[in-house]
């Protein structure tokens, strides 16, 4: 009984079916990182006083999107964290967590969708672990972001204002 080695490694531990695959792929992730973080406990005394009532809670959401050199593009996911009681605010957690993206051979038409859906669903884990600690480190409940449907985002932010632009044009054209 022989064995099949079907991918022969080169030195740098990549195969050139391996390379040839990367440069073709859609999207290849290049680099995750915190670009800014930033943490207030503003009323440590009273914040961590156990209390009954549940805290209110806000969550904003920004997704930025630049090209950088090389066809790269840098993709950031702002998230702003705060929660409130009757009486002052408990924390404020704001991340700017990046990603450096190469997208591979695809139509243009196909770029944005992919840097705002794609890029920030491979983020949002990174970034959602991030929050969920520094709350927890910081004596609080742990802050557990509940998933974002990105595609939902993404239709609701570009693709229905441009739908409701067509209809009106095409209403004040006939």
């Amino acid at each position: 009984m022989g064995s099949q080695n079907t991918n022969t490694l080169k030195a740098d531990g990549t195969s050139e079916e391996q390379k040839d695959m990367l440069k073709s792929a859609p999207l290849t992730v290049l680099a995750q990182y915190i670009k800014d973080f930033s943490f207030e406990n503003p009323h440590p005394l009273q914040s961590l006083k156990q209390t009954s009532q549940t805290p209110e809670m806000s969550l904003n959401l920004d997704i930025q999107a630049n090209q950088g050199e090389e066809g790269a593009f840098e993709v950031i996911l702002h998230l702003k964290a705060e929660a409130k009681n009757t009486s002052h605010t408990l924390f404020i957690a704001e991340l700017e967590y990046g990603g450096t993206f190469k997208i591979g051979n695809v139509p243009q038409e196909a770029v944005h969708p992919i840097l705002m859906i794609e890029c920030p669903r491979l983020l949002f884990p990174y970034a959602r672990l991030i929050i969920a600690n520094i709350t927890r480190e910081a004596g609080f409940p742990t802050l557990a972001l509940t998933p974002i449907d990105f595609v939902e985002l993404y239709r609701k932010q570009y693709v229905e204002p441009q739908q409701q632009k067509a209809a009106s044009q095409a209403k004040t054209g006939s």
